[in-house]
């Protein structure tokens, strides 16, 4: 039986100053690969944080601008705390709790790019104990 791998989105960006202040200043992003066919063209390029991967690109039909992808994480509050302190400029994200169950961060990037970095809420257990989300 076939199994699938990781899914990788392509954001369209429109300013790679922009693009690099926001994802590598702001979410702590790494570059993996910029790729350019000459100086003068577009920009593809690939960032990546822990075990999420992103690609940006300049070229017209790659992503749609105002695009909303979710990133699951691990410890969403320790996420939150590393964003409010670094005051950066046009974003001050919230932590919200979902009726559905999660604990949310979102963000937009400066192109419409929505990105919801989300955990699920840990369930109190019979005892009260907090338990694991279900898989």
């Amino acid at each position: 039986m076939p199994k699938l791998g990781a899914v990788t989105p392509i954001l369209r960006i429109f300013d790679v100053a922009k693009a690099h202040e926001f994802y590598l200043g702001f979410l702590g992003f790494e570059v993996r690969f910029e790729h350019r066919f000459d100086d003068s063209a577009p920009l593809y390029t690939g960032i990546a944080r822990d075990g999420c991967e992103l690609h940006l690109s300049e070229h017209h039909g790659d992503g749609s601008p105002g695009s909303h992808i979710r990133v699951e994480v691990a410890d969403i509050a320790a996420l939150h705390r590393e964003l409010t302190v670094k005051k950066y400029r046009y974003a001050r994200p919230g932590l919200e709790e979902t009726p559905w169950g999660t604990r949310e961060v979102t963000v937009d990037d400066p192109f419409g790019n929505r990105l919801t970095f989300s955990e699920r809420a840990r369930r109190q257990g019979r005892n009260g104990a907090a338990t694991a989300p279900p898989d």
